[in-house]
Order: structure tokens, then sequence, then C-alpha cells
């Protein structure tokens, strides 16, 4: 196997396969990228066995075959590397020898053969979507998603097709995140559960205008776009009814700069004691009064002036739960939608956002 490539492009192609390394020390195969060499070009793959990932990269091929070295050391090689173009000859007991301008090297790699293979699965529905659009939309709400694992189905992140929208929910029992946008070439409705890695990871991946296709089986979802190709289990379970969390109706809607009220959160957050903190939201005659207080920092009160002359009106939030969907819109203004100091709050953003938060009950 032998074949020369351009050393940024190749090390761009490492940097992004690269990020799913295995680390399972009995599995060391997880560990390397597979290489393929075909006529002209080079096939990269790395799998931690839950995720796949694999780019491509053109390259001089001078005799085709397949290989696996270790991602990481390979991947600090050509970066150290000067000279435009690297050389490849590797054996048949998987030894490298690799040569960029003054600089020659040994790589110890393992038989491809032993390499996972990639599962097959038949596609039950499909759909394309912008890639820019389907990343904000991850971005959105993905903070949402559980870090618990003994619900299984709430560590991943919800994509329905349903009535000609797609939709991503995230919740973690204490608050739920959604985001929907019009879906025009569904090919079948339908629900799956995609891990939060593999959507962190897509999210990653995402760039530019053009379209990612994504290809749902039973167990398997993948998704294509030009540069790479991401494979990821399903988690299996049932979704929480997300619709049956968001109130019929509210009594009270109040909009809010994003900027301006993120930066007072996160100011008068700054009084409060970690494990037990949580910040008052006082809503009284045009103005929303932010309050937090604990006994071993001390105490902060700022205000906003906004558009509100119902009767006072005070709810208690974990600041971050109240923070995290202003850091990750970029809709200049929410509407704060209210009923009681107890029931569900909502917090829109943007076309198709809506965020679900439980109060705080005060002791």
């Amino acid at each position: 196997m032998k074949f020369t490539v351009n050393r940024e492009k190749f090390q761009k192609a490492l940097q992004k396969v690269g990020s799913i390394i295995g680390s399972h020390s009995m599995l060391p195969l997880l560990s390397n990228v597979f290489i393929q060499a075909e006529e002209g070009r080079l096939k990269l793959c790395t799998t931690d066995l839950e995720l796949r990932l694999g780019t491509e990269v053109e390259a001089e091929i001078t005799e085709t075959g397949v290989t696996t070295l270790p991602a990481r050391k390979l991947t600090q090689l050509i970066g150290s590397f000067i000279a435009p173009e690297v050389t490849f000859d590797i054996n048949d007991q998987d030894q490298a020898k690799i040569c960029c301008g003054t600089a020659k090297f040994t790589l110890h790699g393992l038989p491809a053969a032993d390499f996972p293979e990639a599962a097959d699965f038949e596609t039950v529905r499909e759909v394309k979507f912008k890639q820019s659009s389907f990343k904000r939309m991850i971005g959105s709400i993905s903070y949402a998603v559980s870090a618990d694992d003994s619900r299984k189905v709430l560590t991943g992140i919800l994509v329905s097709m349903k009535d000609e929208k797609l939709t991503l929910v995230a919740t973690d029992g204490k608050r739920m995140a959604m985001q929907e946008s019009v879906l025009a070439n569904v090919s079948a409705e339908g629900d799956a559960i995609v891990p939060l890695k593999a959507m962190s990871e897509l999210r990653r991946l995402l760039d530019g205008e053009e379209e990612v296709a994504i290809n749902f089986g039973e167990k398997l979802c993948c998704f294509t776009a030009p540069g790479f190709t991401l494979t990821t289990k399903l988690i299996e379970g049932s979704f929480p009814n997300y619709r049956a969390v968001v109130p019929a109706q509210f009594k009270q809607e109040i909009e809010v700069p994003v900027s301006v009220l993120r930066s007072k959160i996160e100011t008068v957050a700054l009084m409060l004691s970690v494990a037990t903190g949580f910040i008052i939201l006082r809503f009284e005659n045009n103005q929303l009064q932010l309050q937090g207080s604990s006994a071993e920092v001390g105490e902060g009160i700022d205000l906003i002036d906004i558009n509100y002359e119902g009767d006072t009106f005070e709810v208690s939030f974990n600041p971050v739960f109240l923070a995290d969907p202003l850091r990750n819109t970029d809709a200049e203004t929410v509407k704060i939608k209210l009923n009681d100091p107890l029931a569900p709050v909502a917090i829109e953003a943007g076309e198709g956002f809506v965020y679900i938060i439980m109060p705080l009950r005060k002791k």
C-alpha cells in the first residue's frame, strides 16, 4: 500500500475523524484510524462502537490497500511535519514508512481485517436539511439533555418528523427545550432518539449552506454531508409526551431583550451559593426585578424595564436553567409566559423555539 497526500488536507481529515477515537484498552483497534487507499482517494474512518465517522481526501495512489494506524500519534506526526507532501509505504505487517521532506518515520499499525465493519441498515425514512439550520436547531436545545443514565431515553435528543414539521426535543425532567422547523421533503413520519454524543459531534461537523441527508433505520441513523458520513446507534424506548408539558394558555406574556436579561441573571447569580442558590424574578409596575442572595456570599438586586401592568408576580428559578436558552439563541428578544408561581413557565425565542421550565418552591 503506497500513496502520497497533501499534508494539510490529510491533517484536516485526521482531525475531522479523530474526535471519537475510543479509549478501550481491551480493543486497541478503536484507537486506530482505518485507512483505505483506492483510485485517487483515501477513505478514513474511526469508531467507538456507538458512533462511526468517515471522510475522504484526495491522494496519489501508487498501490491500493487497507490498514489501521494509531490515530492520535499519526495526527501529531502529520501536524509536526513541514513539507507540503507526505508519502506512505505500508507493508503486509502494517508497518508504515512515512516520509515528509527530510523527515522519515516508521509507525506500527494493526490489521484492517479486524477493524469493526459498518453495520448495514434499511432506511425507513429520510430527510434533507440545510446544514446551518440543523446546526442551529441542535445548539438551541442540546443543553437540556439529561446526564442521568437511569432514564436512557432522556440522554438523547428526540428527532420527530410529523405534520410537515421537523421537531427536536431535549429534556432532563426538570426543563424541556423544543425547536421546530417547517419540513418539506420527508419520506415518512416518525420519531427517533439520537444520543447526545452523536448530536454534539454532528453539530461540530456541520458547516455551510449545503444539505445534510438524514437516513433513519430501526436502530441506526446516518448523517451524510459533503466531507463526512456519521453513523450512530439510536436510543431505544419511548420519549415522554413533550406536547403535554406545554400549557394550553398563559395569563401573562412579557417580552424582554435577550442580552440584557442574560447579563443580569448571570450578574445577580454571583451572589448565590452554588449548592442551594435560586434567583427570584419579581414582575411589578413595568419592571422586572432580579434578586439573588445567600448567607455565604451576600445579596444582589437588579432591574429591567418591561411592559407589565398586572398584579405583582414572583417566581423562583435555578439561574443556570433560566440562562441556558438565552445563551443558545440568536434571537434579540424572548417572550416569558406565566400562569402562577408554581406552574410551568414558557420562554419563546425566535421562530419555533419553546423552553419550558419549572419554578422552584421556596423553602
